[in-house]
């Protein structure tokens, strides 16, 4: 790297620019200029005989003054002589460059939700003078940005980011204790903090919650079973195919955006039927009474859960909701009788009212092309595979087990294929022989069967609604408390849960939230103006710009620091300019005894 100086003819006089530059080599043998960063303008003024005068920072007296710089090469002037500092250009050094953008934009989020005025007064520091909230800020930061442990943490990543700059804080801040004893403090406040963000994204986006997404997922967890009585990690049904893993089941209550306004961590192994009307009375008691409709997938509301929120009345309650395939076969011939109507250019419906519901019978198009797809795939896989051990001849128990791996692969599309297995030998020995050959056929009548129901589904609700599309729109929207939980468990890698400590479980979990709720806020400033990029493109955009510090040496044994970070690039100016987000000021330099470089990133005020 050198150091590169443009000059430029400006309002009558020449003006100095410096930029650090490298070569990059290229094919052919060429070397191209890239440029790094732009350290802005060292002031030479000839004609005057004055330099501009910048704020420098003196470690050695603790103090700001004003100092003058000249090249090492010219004489400082008579005028100069108190003030003047001649730089060593050609001698500069870079130091510790390290992760800028990125950390940026999240605090720009963070201010954007006003969460200091919430987190500053609960937060508050320690008698040894350690900010639970700064590292609350850190802990959050490294969960949207680069999610892992607390112990790397501690280890690599403070150090490889320029948080502490941000936040004007050393290395003392993310002591491996102080991360942990941050996590005790958080949990206490999760319901006034959601409560104080559906304010706050109804000030900014405008948010309405009279519809909720609510729907339950599972994490599992790297440790060893047994625990204590009432300890939540239990054995259960694992959405993440991890049966092996003791887990926890977390319940999630989001609107139409994605915008999360409750959670709760049950045991690994509660029934999903047991937890609505829990949450009903929370959301209530949490926002108040309110007309709302629940749209929630089918095995989450029992019959007498339905028939409750049917018979409240003040506020009233409404609901739509997925029905289990068996419904669909009581109903088939009511629905037979009744004709399609079209709600979309691919979507059929048929109504059905019964009592105080209305049953909607969808048929989409697109879903029937994905399932009859996914079908034929299995199903052509599934009878390859029954060729393939046809011809092999296993043994009775191999074939039996190769079988059942088979058939637990295909899934429902083993109801299609009826196996008629050889007779059972009698003996040990003749089951450790090969078998004579097994035969398999197609049930043609059950693939019509299954043919007949591809893309079609059962929706149920109580709203006075005339326009079928309208609930079909509420079921479809379902999706945005899917695509919580997969970033949750992708982007801020809420899973696998390494902490043996209850609190410290449920704390891990609200900090993964918490940064959930700055991607989300952001994702939705997104699709308004930057609609073809995702949270993690723009995080991974801004993370290429880097802070360093860049040392001048000076001809009186000190050192003249920038803490410059880099400038954008194109598609990061483009991208700044579309959101109306403006990069702050550089910090003014330093002047340091050699060595003794203090850490803290420092922009100076905007001007007017």
């Amino acid at each position: 790297m050198y150091l590169k100086c443009h000059s430029r003819f400006k309002d009558g006089k020449e003006h100095h620019y410096y930029s650090i530059s490298e070569k990059v080599a290229c094919a052919g043998g060429r070397r191209v200029e890239r440029h790094v960063f732009y350290l802005g303008e060292i002031n030479d003024s000839q004609k005057e005989g004055w330099l501009k005068c910048i704020d420098a920072f003196d470690v050695s007296q603790q103090r700001q003054t004003k100092l003058a710089l000249f090249a090492s090469e010219q004489p400082l002037p008579t005028h100069a002589a108190e003030m003047g500092v001649q730089v060593r250009l050609g001698e500069f050094s870079i130091h510790r460059p390290r992760q800028w953008g990125a950390n940026w934009v999240f605090t720009l989020l963070w201010e954007q939700l006003k969460l200091e005025p919430f987190w500053r007064t609960r937060l508050r520091p320690s008698r040894e003078h350690t900010s639970w909230y700064h590292l609350l800020m850190v802990l959050c930061a490294y969960r949207l940005i680069d999610p892992g442990s607390e112990w790397r943490l501690h280890r690599e990543w403070y150090q490889k980011s320029a948080m502490g700059d941000l936040l004007n804080e050393d290395f003392a801040l993310v002591a491996k204790d102080n991360l942990y004893r941050c996590l005790d403090k958080l949990v206490a406040h999760k319901s006034a903090l959601f409560s104080y963000l559906q304010e706050r994204w109804q000030d900014l986006f405008g948010i309405t919650y009279e519809v909720l997404l609510y729907d339950l997922t599972s994490t599992y967890f790297e440790s060893d079973p047994p625990f204590p009585e009432g300890d939540p990690r239990q054995f259960g049904y694992s959405r993440d195919k991890r049966s092996d893993c003791v887990q926890v089941v977390i319940a999630l209550v989001v609107t139409p955006e994605g915008f999360p306004l409750a959670y709760e961590v049950l045991p690994g192994n509660t029934s999903d039927k047991t937890t609505l009307p829990t949450f009903l009375k929370k959301i209530e008691a949490q926002y108040g009474k309110a007309q709302r409709i629940w749209v929630m997938d089918r095995g989450i509301p029992t019959e007498p859960d339905l028939e409750a929120m049917r018979q409240q009345t003040d506020p009233p309650i409404q609901y739509v909701v997925g029905t289990p395939k068996g419904q669909l076969s009581k109903l088939e011939a009511q629905l037979l009788k009744l004709a399609w109507q079209q709600a979309r250019p691919s979507v059929r419906v048929k109504l059905l009212s019964q009592d105080q519901e209305l049953f909607v019978l969808v048929n989409s198009q697109a879903r029937v092309s994905k399932e009859r797809a996914i079908r034929r795939r299995k199903l052509k896989k599934l009878w390859a595979r029954l060729k393939e051990l046809k011809e092999q001849r296993p043994s009775y128990q191999a074939l039996l087990m190769k079988l059942g791996a088979a058939k637990a692969e295909a899934g429902r599309v083993w109801s299609v294929v009826e196996v008629n297995l050889p007779k059972v030998p009698r003996t040990r020995k003749a089951r450790q022989q090969r078998v004579a050959d097994f035969q398999f056929t197609l049930q043609k009548d059950k693939l019509r069967e299954v043919f007949k129901r591809e893309g079609r589904y059962l929706l149920r609700t109580n709203l006075k609604e005339s326009d079928p599309a309208k609930v079909w729109q509420f079921y479809l929207q379902l999706v945005e408390v899917e695509e919580a939980f997969k970033n949750l468990k992708g982007d801020l890698a809420l899973r696998p849960i390494f902490h043996q400590i209850q609190s410290r479980i449920q704390a891990h979990i609200f900090v993964c939230f918490l940064a959930y709720c700055l991607q989300v806020s952001l994702r939705h400033q997104l699709r308004a103006k930057a609609p073809g990029l995702t949270v993690r493109q723009v995080l991974e955009k801004f993370g290429r710009m880097q802070m360093m510090d860049v040392h001048f040496p000076t001809t009186d044994e000190r050192e003249l620091v920038f803490v410059r970070y880099t400038q954008p690039e194109k598609d990061q100016q483009m991208l700044l300019a579309q959101m109306n987000w403006e990069l702050p000021p550089q910090s003014p330099p330093r002047i340091t005894a050699k060595g003794e470089l203090e850490n803290g990133y420092r922009p100076v005020a905007a001007q007017s």
